[in-house]
């Protein structure tokens, strides 16, 4: 076991980065890695609800563990208010996350932690890796083009045109401008980028949590993008021109079908149980 690389996981709590994590985690462990999965609390107690309590016992070198992400306990089945959700993590996850790390690199029957692969919004993990020592990899749920986007945040607000001064902008024509200084060779517009800067709130947590989780990504030894190169190639080079060290995973789908078979291969980590009566 001391030899077998171990994998620790960390996707934001939302259905879709939990999926395209797990078929990662999934191909990881299929090329040999022990992976630890971390969810946080409320999202484990959905995807037990989800999935039954024992789910996860028959999957060998291949466990869970959860963090709190800080905000009232709830039974409900439903995603986290994104607002505040995003608020908690930014102030709650890092010490949880430590104590947990603590506890696995304690652990005399589990492999030494060789990688923490972080997802692109859970940035508190590079922070947690880097005063462990551990290798720290960032990994970009949504596409190449969304990140680069993302990456605009902070020039945009640096250069007053974000947040908007008032709410004119969204039938005055501004959102047809086009932004200069995005490096690719389409006219990108204010519309085309994520429409999280649509804001007049200097405060907005979503605007001002993604751009900077977007920033501190920049921070990770190197950043995974869920996409593949044939697909968005000029955009690949724009973003390595400015961190080298980016790697492509995609099509992950396609990948995943060459997991051998088993419980872990055809497990779907949905976070709401199946309603087999509407078939």
């Amino acid at each position: 076991m001391d030899k077998k690389p171990h994998a620790v996981c960390v996707p934001f709590p939302a259905q879709g980065h939990v999926i395209p994590f797990m078929k990662l985690a999934k191909i990881l462990h299929s090329r040999g890695f022990y992976v630890t999965f971390v969810n946080t609390e409320y999202n484990h107690r959905r995807l037990i609800q989800s999935q039954g309590p024992d789910f996860e016992k028959s999957f060998q070198d291949f466990k869970f563990e959860t963090i709190p992400e800080g905000l009232p306990p709830s039974d409900r089945d439903a995603t986290q208010d994104p607002v505040l959700l995003c608020d908690s993590i930014r102030k709650n996850c890092l010490t949880p996350f430590q104590d947990l790390l603590s506890k696995l690199i304690s652990s005399p029957v589990i492999p030494p932690i060789s990688c923490i692969i972080s997802d692109g919004m859970m940035s508190f993990a590079i922070k947690a890796a880097q005063e462990f020592g551990i290798l720290d990899v960032q990994f970009w749920t949504a596409s190449a083009c969304g990140y680069m986007g993302y990456l605009q945040f902070d020039e945009l607000r640096r250069r007053g045109i974000i947040p908007f001064k008032d709410d004119s902008f969204m039938e005055d024509g501004t959102l047809d401008t086009i932004v200069d200084g995005i490096p690719v060779k389409s006219n990108i517009r204010l519309k085309d980028l994520p429409s999280f800067i649509r804001t007049t709130d200097p405060d907005d947590i979503l605007l001002n949590y993604l751009g900077d989780e977007a920033q501190n990504s920049l921070k990770s030894s190197a950043v995974i993008i869920n996409t593949f190169t044939e697909l968005e190639c000029e955009v690949l080079e724009a973003i390595e021109a400015r961190f080298p060290n980016i790697y492509v995973t995609g099509p992950l789908s396609l990948m995943e079908k060459t997991i051998p078979e088993s419980k872990l291969s055809s497990f779907r980590p949905s976070l709401w149980k199946e309603e087999f009566q509407c078939y």
